[in-house]
């Protein structure tokens, strides 16, 4: 495995990654295959065209071919243009310099796009769940990797609510995945908490991770990078597991914020790269564990104005609530897929149901562009934009008030 890691205060130069993926090229031979790198969309930060364009010219010559797969899991579609912005490159740049690379978005709202490769069996899924769950769960994956005689995995190691750290084989699973795997490892994040999963390098769902990439029979290797936005740290490559656990170790030195306490009011401001609450609710993801019992968060999106492009039905359906108030009334949710509910709880956060009333730990409150009804409708809280000033919020830790810039990434949590 190579792997290059600087100084946690500074940053890896473009050279520096040409540099290191040239070098992983000249160990790892690719001659005259057909290669497929799987990407991540938009909502995941980090200078993936720097690497997309290392890649590219370190292989060019070798390969049979070299083409893209945007990682979407159920996210919106992406245009050419959008892809090559994610890519860093520009539409004349695509059509000279690129224009032997396919691109391909993941097309996960097709049942045709999938293929089934295994089955986890309900007494395999009660044991990795540790008895919160027993049911069989068919694994299907995109099809399109198997025109394909290796895949490589390229993208970011974060912090994670679902399976504690993202990255590796997460960009299949959920990435490039059916819907059924996907649902029951989110849900089962879930019902481990937030809390608890976020920030842990080996949880149950990790393991229904990499238990469904054991069913792919290619070869596969990871290039990872550890990164604040596009600030890079760390460049891991090789095989997938042992590549994504070494990028996860050094995610948790630079991931990870220490407050010496919680504050009662938390706002986070949601960068522009989540179009909508489903992906800037890791906003409350990555801050929850600082905010004080009784406290309020709040997610400043002033460019957000929709629930969820993809699943807003089931969302207006089920609304935002803890997870006990969703197993207290099992019967009237179950058919809601887990991936709605899983994120559903992790916006609202942990809580306790006490004779039947749902008592979540903390407020959450939105200050988008979403409706005031819109909100009530679905049980979160409303701040009117119009009413918030920024520099009320700034610099005043010292009155029980914190401010996070580009939050949805680093993970805070309190040292007491």
């Amino acid at each position: 495995m190579h792997t290059q890691v600087n100084e946690l205060s500074k940053q890896l130069s473009e050279e520096q990654i040409a540099q290191c993926i040239e070098d992983y090229f000249k160990s790892h031979d690719v001659s005259n295959k057909k290669i497929l790198l799987i990407i991540p969309d938009h909502t995941r930060s980090g200078p993936v065209g720097s690497f997309f364009k290392a890649i590219f010219n370190s292989t060019c010559k070798d390969v049979s071919s070299l083409d893209i797969l945007v990682a979407l899991g159920t996210h919106p579609m992406m245009s050419e243009e959008q892809i090559c912005q994610r890519l860093d490159i520009t539409l004349e740049e695509r059509q000279s310099i690129y224009n032997s690379v396919q691109f391909f978005n993941h097309e996960w709202h097709k049942t045709e796009t999938f293929k089934t490769i295994g089955t986890i069996n309900a007494d395999e899924i009660e044991q990795i769940s540790q008895g919160k769950m027993n049911r069989d769960v068919d694994v299907t994956v995109n099809k399109r990797i198997f025109d394909y005689d290796e895949l490589i995995i390229l993208g970011p190691v974060f912090p994670h609510e679902v399976v504690g750290f993202s990255g590796g084989h997460k960009y299949i699973f959920p990435g490039i995945a059916g819907q059924e795997i996907i649902n029951l490892f989110h849900w089962m994040g879930a019902l481990f908490t937030n809390p608890v999963i976020n920030g842990t390098q080996l949880t149950p769902p990790r393991e229904i991770v990499e238990k469904a990439a054991s069913f792919i029979d290619l070869p596969r290797q990871l290039i990872a990078m550890v990164t604040i936005k596009d600030n890079l740290k760390g460049i891991f490559c090789g095989d997938v597991f042992d590549t994504w656990k070494k990028a996860a170790e050094l995610s948790s030195k630079v991931h990870i914020i220490q407050k010496e306490k919680q504050y009662k009011t938390v706002l986070g401001i949601a960068p522009q790269m989540y179009d909508d609450l489903w992906t800037a609710g890791k906003v409350m993801y990555k801050l929850e564990p600082i905010v004080k019992d009784g406290g309020t968060l709040i997610i400043y999106a002033p460019h957000v104005s929709e629930i969820s492009v993809i699943h807003g039905k089931h969302l207006e359906k089920c609304g935002y609530h803890t997870r006990d108030f969703f197993l207290d009334d099992w019967e009237n949710y179950k058919d809601i897929p887990g991936g709605v509910l899983a994120h559903s709880t992790h916006v609202k956060g942990i809580g306790k149901m006490e004779d039947g009333v749902e008592k979540p730990r903390i407020n959450v409150v939105l200050a988008t562009k979403i409706p005031e009804s819109t909100c009530k409708k679905v049980n979160l809280g409303y701040m009117d934009l119009k009413t918030i000033n920024l520099d009320d919020y700034r610099n005043k830790e010292d009155e029980d008030i914190l401010l996070v810039e580009h939050a949805g990434e680093l993970l805070h949590h309190p040292t007491s």
